[in-house]
């Protein structure tokens, strides 16, 4: 089968650029090391500067190419950085894997502070998209990119998480389907994962005592299957990313055992 006009490049490109956020653990770092060891060249981006340069020390040892930027994402400057250094390095980004996120507290609505709420939609929902808009302009030159995003359940369903999380994981389902309606004739594809539980290093730092948690933990442990792998997460990252998913486009993928089915 012949590749697709619209994506002339990316799928047979054997060094790919790529740039995964979240990446000093979890679904980050796997998805990391999985393109590594697909042949891609990885900028890792995460807050956490000891397990981002871990990440690349892995993928080096292996025989993979990685950098590290360490800084919080949803800061311009740091999101300057990484792609800046993406494009200095490897010259210039194939493929975006906005996958840095934190957790709210499964707060209801009426228990969620500013803070809680200010931090979880500036880290999961402006940050990937201070970092889709930056690396644009350079996907447009190349007349080609995959952006592919770590959404969740808390994406497509009212009863996954507290009021923060859930705005903010529906907020991404949104600029995903709307990436996609806007650059599909730039040969630009959008699409998203939406994970299940999985074992990751993600934490809930939930008051047991208060309304929202006790709504949601019932709804979560009568509907859930079994709990992912960070690898199962990362595989269907990179296959969206992959020449094979080449007419994929504006998708949400549940990788969640069935879940999103129940």
């Amino acid at each position: 089968m012949n590749t697709p006009a619209s994506e002339p490049d990316i799928a047979s490109r054997a060094r790919r650029s790529v740039i995964v956020t979240g990446a000093a653990s979890g679904i980050g770092r796997a998805a990391a090391l999985a393109f590594a060891t697909g042949g891609d060249r990885v900028l890792a981006a995460d807050l956490d500067a000891a397990g981002v340069e871990e990440t690349v020390r892995r993928i080096t040892v292996a025989g993979g190419v990685a950098r590290a930027v360490a800084g919080d994402l949803a800061e311009q400057r740091v999101v300057d950085a990484v792609v800046a250094r993406a494009v200095a390095e490897f010259g210039g980004v194939d493929v975006l894997v906005n996958n840095a996120g934190v957790m709210d507290r499964m707060s209801a609505a009426h228990e969620t502070d500013d803070a809680e709420w200010d931090r979880v939609l500036r880290v999961d929902l402006t940050a990937p998209f201070l970092l889709t808009r930056a690396v644009l302009p350079h996907m447009l030159a190349a007349g080609s990119g995959c952006l592919v995003f770590t959404g969740s359940e808390a994406g497509l369903r009212g009863g996954a998480a507290g009021a923060a999380y859930t705005a903010a994981k529906h907020g991404i389902t949104g600029l995903v389907k709307n990436l996609a309606v806007m650059y599909r004739a730039q040969g630009i594809r959008a699409n998203m994962i939406a994970p299940g539980p999985t074992a990751t290093g993600m934490g809930v730092d939930s008051r047991p005592d208060a309304h929202g948690p006790s709504v949601v933990g019932s709804l979560i442990g009568a509907n859930i299957g079994r709990i992912g792998s960070a690898d199962e997460q990362a595989a269907a990252i990179v296959w969206l990313a992959s020449g094979a998913a080449s007419f994929v486009n504006g998708a949400v993928l549940p990788v969640d055992d069935g879940w999103s089915a129940v």
